[in-house]
């Protein structure tokens, strides 16, 4: 063991110190395969996939891995190259993500995108993928044919996303499958992944995945409500970004569904790219709205679910540290 002190969720008290250990262990090992991967024989690309690496991140996705692995044997082998194929996938999907949000920070950083313009920024993302689809071919077709379904369900959401609800669509329910399809599904096959590789038995994946399903569709309901009430150190990016984008998430919603005319300036602002006075302007409006309270209460319904999903688990530390990620999902929106 390298001794490294948990950070982040594995540092909480209630996950217990040995398992936090070896989780922690287990995710130094893949970041330094995560970095290792990205080399090749061009100085830039090496720079630019090593950029969004290099700045961290939470690796919830890689930690989901190695933590369903825990009800099974965490020590094989094949688990460390999962989790980097988890997380360079997900890496891969940011790159892309900048580009057609045009973000300016990722990570606390300088997004790829502004610094090395569009191209690059898509062609790294590219490579990425490139590279764990590499690393997957030494895992086995079921573990191909996984990632591909995967892959698939986020070009869909990203798809939807950008072509928003047809006619005769509710645009709440539109809007949660895009989180479903585009954050949810890598968050359940990470689990899935854990329970493969870690030598899970069936029925425990199965319950792993569905929890974490849920589990992911909060993780992002967490980040949307961010965006409106927290700062740039606790997301890494601009807040107000989907506002100033004219993106509606949940708080929105909800807002634009208010009866309330005095809500009429708020409406007047969401859903149409904004000004900087503007942003600020909706921001101001939005975090003492209602509306807020009304996304909480949403984000913890689906937290609730996959609580409800863990309770078929046995009863082990593993089980545990899944019910404390639920609370550190709701917790780090508020």
């Amino acid at each position: 063991m390298s001794g490294a002190v948990p950070s982040g969720f594995l540092a909480l008290p209630r996950v217990d110190p040995t398992l936090a250990r070896e989780v922690q262990d287990s995710l130094e090992q893949v970041d330094e395969l995560l970095l290792e991967s990205v080399k090749c024989s061009d100085p830039l690309l090496t720079e630019a996939a090593s950029y969004l690496l290099a700045a961290g991140g939470k690796r919830f996705r890689a930690m989901l891995v190695l933590l369903s692995a825990h009800f099974g044997d965490p020590k094989l082998p094949d688990l460390v190259p999962a989790a980097a194929v988890v997380e360079l996938t997900h890496v891969a999907t940011l790159y892309h993500d900048d580009v057609m949000d045009e973000a300016e920070l990722r990570r606390g950083r300088t997004s790829a995108n502004q610094r090395w313009g569009n191209t690059i920024a898509i062609l790294t993302g590219d490579y990425v993928f490139a590279q764990a689809s590499t690393m997957l071919a030494d895992l086995g077709t079921e573990a191909v044919r996984l990632q591909a379904e995967t892959f698939a369900r986020l070009v869909q959401g990203q798809v939807q996303e950008t072509s928003g609800p047809q006619e005769g669509t509710d645009p709440l329910e539109h809007y949660l499958q895009v989180i479903s399809d585009k954050t949810a599904s890598l968050i359940a096959s990470s689990a899935e992944f854990g329970g493969i590789f870690g030598k899970v038995d069936p029925e425990t994946t199965g319950v792993l995945t569905r929890a974490s399903d849920a589990l992911g569709m909060a993780f992002q309901l967490a980040d949307d409500i961010l965006d409106v009430a927290g700062e740039p150190a606790d997301s890494g990016k601009l807040p107000g970004t989907d506002l100033r984008e004219g993106v509606l998430t949940l708080p929105m919603f909800y807002a634009l569904r208010s009866p309330d005319p005095a809500d009429a300036r708020l409406k007047s602002l969401l859903g149409r790219p904004l000004s900087e006075e503007e942003t600020e302007e909706a921001l101001a409006l939005l975090r003492s709205h209602p509306a807020m309270d009304e996304a909480d209460t949403t984000l913890r319904r689906w937290a609730d679910r996959s609580r409800a999903e863990l309770e078929a688990l046995p009863d082990v530390p593993a089980r545990a540290a899944f019910h404390a990620l639920c609370d550190y999902v709701v917790e780090r929106s508020g």
